[in-house]
């Protein structure tokens, strides 16, 4: 049967093997209403990518439905294709139309689907819920920093998010660190937390060269020497303080660069402001969002990944460049130590002369880069897709059975 978008109907985890086979696969919806491409940052890359790999197992355990916003469909056609999908008749961009969407379309749809249960995959449920749901809960910075945030979406937050986590029959976290937030300030019960990592594709082999060096010239940065760091100008990026230990650490070596990629947030007239303050208009590039593709690229070439962030639930590009081989400098805050283990060096986020010494020590010692490069790349090789769509096709199936005893006693 063709769904109404033209598509193809169709850790602490459980274990679920002990599913009845006769009952039929669980009937499940995912929530993706809240995903606007190149608006959500590093939770758009991990949803989207745990759709594909579970797409990719096709465990028959689960029958899966997208709710999915139109921009959605556009820049997905994939996923779509792969799974039963709804498409809402919204754009996602508005916050207070998705809202009401969620309370009223994504209800009726639910219900006439049949379905058993909802994954909101955003980080909140809406208030009207016909039907139970899973969180994924990928930080509660708006609660642990709300100076970080605009007043509505700080208030909404703190007050939508603790109801959500403490209402759901189960909680997706995808480090340790979120997990315990989840725990020690939403109030979630720690048997209802289950942690599914962030996967990274992995690269068989370099593209051409040919095709790199193209790429690095369009850019500006081929034969040259640059730091990358790939993301939107929010606050707690902590842009303008890398830009400041890059100034230090480029006036004696007048090859390097700073690439920094990702599309415009909130704080993007400060970090510009910080560009022009130190004078690096012309060491510093701004190719805003890149293709996938294309980014894969600047990672390999890159002489270090800087991520000075101030706050990560996970902080999936320090995955990704080392699956690159990439060297990386990151905060020693959130989840990042506990996804780069010991193959990065951490500083603390404000420590501007060690950034300025770790930048310069990549430079001028190459031994220490392929060092770098070597741990990443064994590091990075523990977070694989499928693992992650394992673990949540598990979840999916031990809730599903969980719900069905549960109707069954109360009956």
């Amino acid at each position: 049967m063709m769904s109404e978008s033209g598509s193809k109907d169709e850790s602490e985890v459980r274990d679920s093997s002990n599913e009845d086979p006769a009952a039929g696969p669980v009937r499940l919806g995912v929530n993706l209403l809240w995903l606007v491409p190149g608006e959500v940052g590093g939770s758009e890359e991990y949803t989207v990518g745990l759709l594909r790999a579970l797409a990719e197992q096709g465990d028959p355990r689960i029958d899966v439905t997208l709710y999915v916003n139109r921009r959605f469909r556009h820049a997905y056609p994939d996923l779509l294709r792969a799974f039963n999908s709804r498409v809402a008749p919204v754009s996602g961009s508005s916050r207070i139309l998705r809202v009401l969407v969620e309370a009223s379309w994504l209800a009726h749809r639910s219900r006439r689907d049949d379905i058993a249960f909802i994954h909101h995959t955003g980080g909140t449920m809406p208030a009207v819920r016909p039907v139970p749901g899973i969180v994924t809960l990928h930080d509660l910075q708006p609660m642990t920093h709300p100076e970080r945030f605009g007043f509505i979406k700080r208030t909404y937050i703190r007050w939508i998010a603790p109801r959500s986590l403490r209402s759901a029959v189960a909680v997706v976290c995808l480090t340790g660190f979120t997990a315990q937030d989840a725990i020690q300030r939403a109030g979630v019960r720690r048997d209802r937390v289950h942690i599914v990592p962030c996967g990274v594709e992995t690269e068989v082999e370099a593209p051409d060269p040919v095709v790199q060096n193209s790429i690095l010239e369009r850019y500006g940065i081929l034969e040259r020497r640059y730091v990358l760091y790939p993301a939107i100008t929010y606050a707690h990026k902590n842009h303008e303080m890398l830009v400041a230990s890059f100034a230090r650490v480029c006036g004696e070596r007048p090859d390097t660069m700073l690439v920094l990629t990702g599309g415009t947030g909130p704080n993007e007239e400060v970090v510009q402001a910080a560009i022009d303050a130190y004078g690096l208009r012309g060491r510093v590039v701004r190719p805003g969002r890149v293709p996938e593709s294309e980014l894969g690229v600047l990672y390999r070439n890159a002489h270090m990944l800087a991520f000075p962030s101030l706050y990560e639930g996970f902080g999936l590009p320090a995955l990704e460049a080392m699956s690159r081989g990439c060297p990386v400098i990151a905060s020693r805050v959130g989840g990042l130590p506990e996804v780069t283990g010991n193959a990065a060096v951490l500083l603390d986020p404000f420590d501007t002369a060690g950034w300025v010494t770790a930048m310069a020590d990549l430079f001028d010692h190459p031994s220490r880069r392929i060092e770098l490069s070597r741990r990443g790349r064994l590091r990075a090789a523990e977070f694989r897709w499928p693992d992650s769509a394992r673990s949540l096709a598990s979840l999916y199936t031990s809730t599903g059975r969980k719900l069905v005893d549960s109707s069954r006693e109360s009956s």
